[in-house]
């Protein structure tokens, strides 16, 4: 099993920027899908971005352009770049890995934006 740990979360201005980080330790995770959810007050979870095998990436519609997912598989860690931020971003974002024998999730990290 996969144990993710998020950081990077915190209160940021309009137009601001934050960078999560997601490290993955146990078992491989290595060909599983690893990426960002988000879920607000109120509101569905719904997908940030996701990367894949040969670093195919995708990305909600509300994020597109603003924010970027990469990750360094020397340290089993995917990151989320987030640029612009805006009042509506604000959310508890959740990493995930989805391998075959199942998806993990991370505890979650908020993300404010206000001023």
């Amino acid at each position: 099993q996969v144990q993710l740990v998020e950081s990077g979360g915190g209160l940021v201005q309009p137009g601001g920027s934050l960078r999560l980080s997601c490290a993955a330790s146990g078992s491989s995770f290595r060909g599983g899908v690893m990426g960002w959810y988000r879920q607000a007050p109120g509101k569905q979870r719904e997908l940030v971005a996701s990367i894949g095998r040969g670093d195919v990436v995708n990305y909600g519609d509300s994020v597109k352009g603003r924010f970027t997912i990469f990750r360094d598989n020397a340290k089993n860690t995917v990151y989320l770049q987030m640029n612009s931020l805006k009042p509506e971003d604000t959310a508890v974002y959740y990493c995930y890995i989805a391998l075959l024998v199942g998806t993990s999730w991370g505890q979650g990290t908020q993300v404010t934006v206000s001023s």
